[in-house]
């Protein structure tokens, strides 16, 4: 549905703002059929390496030009097709700029000898580089507003706490280079990119080691006495608990224990620095104000709660709960049973289950 959605704001707004759906031979200005293959992996496989903007704008772009040449070159139809399409792949290929659809934008060439006898070289700019740009930009928003990355992020970019360290599931001990090769070796560089391969290693060297904590599950590791509040629960009494109890989280529940979220450390300092940057520059008042029974507006538990956390059942395995907390994003995950919150497991009991199952097997 995203995917899809995607591609029919990407081409319908590339349709109406720059180029038109009819064929215009004297601006070049309309859609080419490449451009919905092009839009399937811009929206639908945006982690390809066939669909960054290198591959997209420079593949198209290139093939444009090979297929120009061939069309004013050749005059039989099949050789001209097949010589446009066959060059073109291995122009694309040169510039570390293969994308699939760029055959395509050839072989148009190559079959629409009268167009490009109007516009020429003319034709690679528009409509295929400026209408492969227009559809790139219009991935990139459209990734953003929906929680996607794209382009996709490469492997020295920042970690996502904005540092050069790697993700903890991509610290492999493997460089670059290294995983470079392995493409390399198995012929697969332009299937998968590096970050690729690193978050696949990763995620198998997780797999691996949550099977080898055994049997255990949720509610062998879980706390089970909570601490919760209620969503009408005043930020300071949030602050209070979590000061005396030295918790990273607590849970929010309704009538019955019915759970309803979840409040991290983090929520609490975020709402903070959000009066503090709106009401007083001095981040002291600001969070004596927050905090204050007696402002008109009291925020409450329920006003910074998360609700859209990961979850378990007391059955979940161990296993599958360490790549839940791996990444940093979230320090505990609550124990849901029937709608009811049970228990949670946070990060510091997930580590000791682990410690205690891999001090048994040092013992055995």
């Amino acid at each position: 549905m995203r995917a899809g959605l995607g591609a029919l704001i990407g081409l319908g707004l590339t349709g109406l703002l720059l180029l038109s759906p009819h064929v215009d031979p004297e601006l070049g200005l309309y859609l080419v059929a490449p451009f919905g293959a092009s839009s399937v992996l811009l929206f639908a496989v945006p982690n390809s390496p066939l669909a960054q903007p290198w591959s997209a704008i420079v593949g198209n772009t290139v093939a444009a030009i090979v297929g120009v040449a061939v069309c004013l070159s050749v005059t039989d139809p099949t050789l001209r097709i097949a010589l446009a399409v066959g060059l073109a792949i291995t122009a694309t290929i040169l510039c570390r700029a293969l994308h699939p659809p760029a055959g395509a934008v050839a072989m148009t060439a190559a079959m629409s000898p009268d167009a490009i006898a109007e516009l020429g070289f003319w034709f690679a700019l528009t409509p295929i580089a400026i209408g492969t740009i227009a559809l790139v930009l219009l991935a990139t928003a459209y990734a953003r507003l929906t929680g996607r990355r794209y382009p996709f992020r490469q492997f020295d970019d920042l970690s996502r706490h904005r540092t050069e360290d790697r993700n903890p599931t991509e610290r492999l001990g493997l460089a670059e280079e290294e995983l470079t090769g392995i493409l390399e070796r198995y012929s697969q560089s332009f299937n998968l990119g590096v970050e690729d391969l690193a978050r696949l290693i990763g995620a198998a060297e997780l797999q691996a080691a949550a099977q080898s904590s055994g049997p255990l599950t949720a509610q062998d590791i879980m706390s089970r006495d909570l601490v919760t509040v209620r969503p009408e629960t005043a930020l300071g009494e949030v602050a209070d608990l979590f000061k005396q109890h030295r918790f990273t989280s607590l849970p929010v529940v309704g009538a019955d224990t019915k759970f309803l979220g979840i409040i991290f450390q983090m929520h609490l300092i975020s709402q903070a620095r959000a009066d503090a940057l709106r009401l007083d520059r001095r981040y002291g008042a600001a969070l004596r104000r927050l905090l204050d029974p007696d402002r008109e507006k009291p925020v409450n538990a329920g006003d910074i709660m998360s609700v859209a956390g990961p979850r378990a059942t007391t059955n979940t395995p161990v296993g599958a709960l360490l790549p839940m907390m791996a990444d940093g994003e979230t320090d505990a995950v609550p124990i849901i049973e029937y709608g009811k919150i049970v228990g949670i497991v946070t990060r510091t009991d997930l580590v000791a289950a682990l410690a205690r199952t891999a001090a048994r097997a040092g013992s055995a």
